[in-house]
């Protein structure tokens, strides 16, 4: 099996080291130590780390990408039908979240932009002001749900 050092795999897959050490903490990268305690990974950790960048880019959550990476094997390179399958798991929350985008493109206009997302006013997340029975301040970046709000 090859090994890369942390500092390779850093370069490689553009990141830095202190992401890879976070990665590993988070259960989504594992690595073995040396007898002088050093990181070394296979080198297939260099796709896992591909992923992470790519799932983090288009905005999957980490607890997303770790349940996805968990179903992958750590020692080897995934295959295409593993990516295949992913990517499925993936395409129903990446169309809704391409369709939330859009719709705040196309009425960007009517928000300010400031995050409350309790205005009277805003159409876009909280029409007719259906948050304020949450509670005062921004309630969805608070973590509420907004369609559990709307029904």
């Amino acid at each position: 099996m090859e090994w890369l050092t942390i500092g390779e795999l850093a370069s490689r897959a553009g990141v830095a080291t202190s992401a890879l050490r976070f990665y590993e903490t988070k259960g989504l990268i594992e690595s073995e130590r040396t007898d002088g305690n050093q990181r070394r990974y296979p080198r297939a950790t260099l796709r896992r780390v591909s992923l992470i960048r790519a799932g983090q880019e288009v905005g999957l959550s980490l607890a997303e990408l770790s349940e996805a990476l968990a179903s992958l094997p750590h020692d080897k390179t995934p295959t295409k039908a593993d990516w295949e399958r992913l990517s499925k798991g993936w395409r129903s929350r990446l169309d809704q979240q391409i369709s939330e985008l859009m719709a705040l493109r196309d009425e960007l206009s009517d928000c300010i932009g400031c995050g409350c997302l309790s205005l009277k006013s805003c159409a876009i997340f909280n029409p007719g002001d259906v948050a304020s029975g949450l509670g005062s301040g921004p309630r969805y970046l608070l973590g509420d749900d907004r369609e559990a709000v709307r029904t």
